[in-house]
């Protein structure tokens, strides 16, 4: 009898095996079952070697419940040494190779190695396999006991029938047997079982290391005559991994050990089978090697996982699931396609060619190193901050921005104009959702949670990128800048990272609610839950943001069916997450797909700010002379119909221009009931000098109305420079800035008065940036001619008050004040001029104007102050122009 062994590999790129063997006699019967278990078709002779043909994979392998390669093998691992040496390599056709036989594993030789227990079918026998690896060699020793051999058959010979297979194995099919050749009926991976001592068999095998991972299926025979096949108590081959561990559950994700292992570990609830698919360098289309992952052994509960003691040999991962993962309306058709995998820090370029579904694919990189020695957060309260929304490609895409093309446009480009946030007195900047996502649909379209979108970094990698944005954050935390980011976790793209892996439960059943159809997540799901979580806590820990903004944060209230929930799990976790405890999380309830604000009540715990819509709504709605006064009052003093729950007015984030809907110019140019916007007496573009005054009076006003109401101013990129989207509501027609319009009589002015606006903020922090609201005793309100105001009259356009200082009395205020006289304010929204009644200023203070909307610049505001009112009838008076606003400060002297 000979003791040369067969080896077996699968080449997952042209689906072809190639056998290296010599003869070993057996029987017909013998070798059509084992054939059959590998599914070969007739090998023919060539030059001492055996090139099997093609397999077909029409079929999976489970209709045979005897024949299963890698599924529900019982595979029980009693030892597990997690420092086990691994090897992968690429693809690979294993040449000739001189396996050996006989000589058995001493038992010291056998300590560290990994072992597997199993049962056997009949016989009452155990089966031990022991696997471990010597320099470049690993060496698998299978160990037969307690078995019942005169059970079994007349003779005690035992025999083991093996094979192996790396790629998946649910690809093999069932062939049929008579048709085997007599050539090919005479080959075959047997190898006899030697007795090591009473009632213990041994045989031991060796591989290359060059040639895992691999699995070895294998199972016994009694006798090469009597042909009784011995299987696992399951009454499947027995099943172990060479070159690769089981792995770990958690963490999620590609992860690597001190000792440079790398753990892969996948979500998958509803997944019949996972295959784990590694690229090289050399192909793109097709992986280099499929690992087929067995649930008896890849799987700990939800959780797929395999680890490797390299992946040097590959350059990008990605997984294949099958069974109950896809949607009914998605049908199956998506089965074969590779998913990013949702955890995977760093996602590779797109992959062209016949990937279908699959838009990236997980790079094998250790997250690049940073130097964040020096960088502090800011830290800055909330009442602190004056907020600056913008796009990272179009803030600085325009050449006029003047940076070199690598920068234009990208991460590094932003840090570039760090001076420019500081000349308009921001320290906040919100960037829109910077996550990878669908180019075509735009940024509120992710297709993940974890990596960057690899158009913001200087060179277009993903590693630039990410050490470009690490840059920019500490540059803008140097300048006491603090970076916000917009995310949004109500939707993916419909061709996203989450698609194909588990669809019942990271998307709401059958796409129900207002995201029908979109990819709706499933945001209270415990598994999406936590992946949001510890999405946002990389981008605590990994990038040092300062805050986040939900946009569409309605979703993340609602339940699997889309019923919203009244203390929805995730909203309440993001609000006491310890990582997460001193950044600023704010809900945007803007749908970005319906371009409407969801009206809801939004839990809080104490923690959530708000992006406050109705501010938006009704500014807009006065100043175009088609509100209720009191709705006004109401967002001047803080928006306590919603903040007055506990939170205050500094959680109520106020803006009159978004990046979707009008910009603060299209505001003022275009008609339009959904964007509640007035053209100022013409449509569009006009050289009608009357209606260009009224429209930078409007400007004017708003930027005024945004910086003295209580709560967080929120620039709109462009708002300083008379950035158009031409009346488009279409995400897609808006255009990068155009720095050039700074320097222009316009940008000019409208910089300098957010900066003037800005400043007395901060100066006068007593009364226009507070923790709490104004007490009763502190405001006083007028209209017209200093009556009372008609708060319900929807005629009434005129609103005056007096804000009265106590900077003794509000110790919290972040910034002491020099000047602790009175405010009066008023507002204009009428189409006529109006005279405003001052009340006395306070004892040994006269009035200085500081601001005045419709003067000419540069008079229209002055940090000096003038002493402009009049006296009359022992009143002081003002008189107002159409669509206009002032400002008055009572002082003993000149600012």
């Amino acid at each position: 009898m000979h003791n040369n062994l067969t080896v077996i590999s699968i080449s997952p790129t042209s689906c072809n095996a190639q056998l290296t063997t010599t003869e070993f006699p057996s029987s017909d019967s013998t070798m059509a079952s084992f054939m059959s278990l590998f599914s070969l078709s007739p090998i023919p002779f060539n030059q001492h070697k055996f090139e099997a043909k093609s397999f077909c994979f029409h079929k999976p392998l489970i209709q045979s419940k005897h024949h299963q390669l890698g599924s529900q093998n019982l595979f029980y691992p009693f030892f597990r040494n997690p420092s086990s040496k691994l090897c992968a390599t690429s693809r690979l056709s294993i040449e000739e190779t001189e396996q050996q036989v006989g000589t058995l594993t001493r038992p010291e030789d056998l300590k560290g190695a990994l072992a597997y227990l199993f049962r056997t079918e009949t016989g009452g026998g155990l089966v031990k396999v022991y696997v471990t690896k010597k320099k470049d060699r690993y060496f698998v020793y299978v160990e037969i006991s307690s078995l019942d051999v005169n059970h079994c058959g007349e003779s005690e010979t035992l025999v083991l029938c093996w094979g192996v297979y790396r790629g998946d194995a649910s690809c093999f099919v069932d062939m049929d047997s008579t048709g085997l050749s007599g050539i090919a009926a005479k080959r075959m991976n047997v190898s006899p079982l030697v007795q090591t001592s009473v009632g213990k068999f041994g045989v031991e095998l060796e591989f290359d290391a060059k040639y895992v991972p691999l699995y070895l299926s294998f199972f016994l025979m009694s006798s090469l005559d009597a042909g009784l096949e011995i299987r696992s108590h399951r009454r499947t081959n027995f099943c172990v991994p060479v070159g690769l561990l089981p792995g770990y559950p958690s963490p999620l994700g590609l992860s690597y050990s001190p000792d440079g292992s790398v753990n892969f570990a996948i979500f998958s609830r509803h997944a019949e089978s996972v295959v784990l698919c590694l690229y090289d360098e050399k192909g793109v289309e097709k992986p280099a090697l499929e690992v087929d992952l067995d649930p008896y052994v890849n799987r700990s509960g939800d959780m797929w996982h395999v680890s490797f003691e390299s992946v040097e040999s590959f350059v990008s991962y990605g997984f294949r699931c099958r069974g109950g993962v896809h949607k009914q309306n998605r049908g199956d058709s998506s089965a074969e396609h590779v998913v990013l995998d949702p955890y995977a820090k760093i996602v590779a370029n797109s992959c062209p060619g016949g990937l279908g579904l699959m838009q990236n694919l997980g790079w094998l990189r250790k997250e690049p190193a940073f130097d964040w020695g020096g960088d502090f957060h800011p830290d800055l309260s909330m009442e602190e901050l004056v907020v600056y929304r913008l796009n990272v490609k179009r803030f600085t895409q325009h050449e006029s921005s003047q940076l070199p093309s690598g920068s234009a446009g990208t991460f590094t480009g932003l840090a570039e104009k760090v001076q420019h946030f500081k000349d308009l007195g921001v320290n906040a900047v919100l960037m829109e959702p910077v996550f990878t996502f669908n180019e075509k649909k735009g940024p509120f379209f992710p297709c993940h949670f974890f990596s960057l979108m690899h158009i913001y970094g200087p060179s277009g990698g993903p590693e630039s990128t990410m050490a470009s944005m690490k840059e920019m954050v500490k540059i803008m935390h140097a300048n006491g800048i603090e970076v916000l980011m917009e995310v949004v976790f109500s939707n993916t793209a419909q061709i996203g990272a989450l698609q194909g892996i588990d669809d019942s439960s990271y998307y709401l059943a059958n796409g129900v609610g207002d995201l029908k159809m979109r990819s709706a997540l499933n945001c209270n799901y415990p598994i999406v839950q936590n992946l949001i979580l510890d999405s946002l806590r990389h981008w605590v820990t990994e990038f040092h943001i300062d805050g986040f903004s939900f946009v569409n944060a309605s979703h993340l209230l609602k339940g699997f069916h889309g019923e919203y929930l009244s203390r929805p799990p995730l909203v309440e976790a993001i609000a006491f997450d310890p990582v997460l405890s001193k950044t600023k999380i704010i809900a945007d309830c803007w749908d970005p797909h319906d371009m409407v604000a969801k009206e809801i009540h939004f839990p809080h715990w104490m923690r959530w700010a708000e992006m406050n819509a109705k501010f938006c709504n009704d500014v807009r709605n006065f100043l175009r002379g088609e509100s209720l006064l009191s709705d006004l009052a109401t967002r001047l003093c803080g928006s306590g119909d919603m903040f007055s729950d506990g939170r205050g007015p500094t959680f109520s984030f106020n803006y009159i221009a978004k990046n979707l809907g009008f910009s603060l110019v299209d505001l003022v140019s275009f008609n339009s009931d959904d964007e509640l916007s007035w053209n100022c007496g013409e449509e569009g573009a006009t050289n009608n000098s009357r209606v260009l005054e009224t429209r930078l009076k409007q400007i004017r006003n708003f930027l005024f109305v945004l910086f003295v109401s209580l709560g967080v101013p929120v620039l709109n990129m462009g708002d300083e420079c008379a950035h158009s989207y031409g009346g488009s509501l279409a995400y897609g027609d808006i255009k990068p800035i155009t720095w050039s319009t700074l320097t222009s009589g316009f940008g000019k002015q409208i910089s300098q008065f957010i900066f003037f606006m800005s400043s007395l903020r901060k100066r006068r922090s007593d009364l226009l940036q507070r923790r709490s609201f104004l007490k009763e005793e502190n405001i006083e309100w007028y209209g017209s001619d200093g009556a009372p105001p008609r708060w319900e009259d929807p005629s009434c356009k005129f609103l005056a008050m007096t804000l009265k200082a106590e900077v003794a009395k509000f110790p919290e205020s972040s910034v002491s004040s020099d000047i602790s006289g009175d405010l009066f304010i008023a507002f204009n929204a009428a189409d006529h001029p109006e005279t405003t009644v001052l009340p006395l200023p306070p004892e040994g203070m006269s009035w200085y104007r500081l601001v005045d909307t419709a003067l000419p610049f540069p008079s229209f505001f002055s940090t000096s102050g003038e002493i402009v009112p009049e006296m009359r009838a022992g009143l002081f008076t003002y008189k107002m122009k159409s669509h206009s606003c002032v400002l008055f400060e009572a002082c003993n002297y000149t600012i």
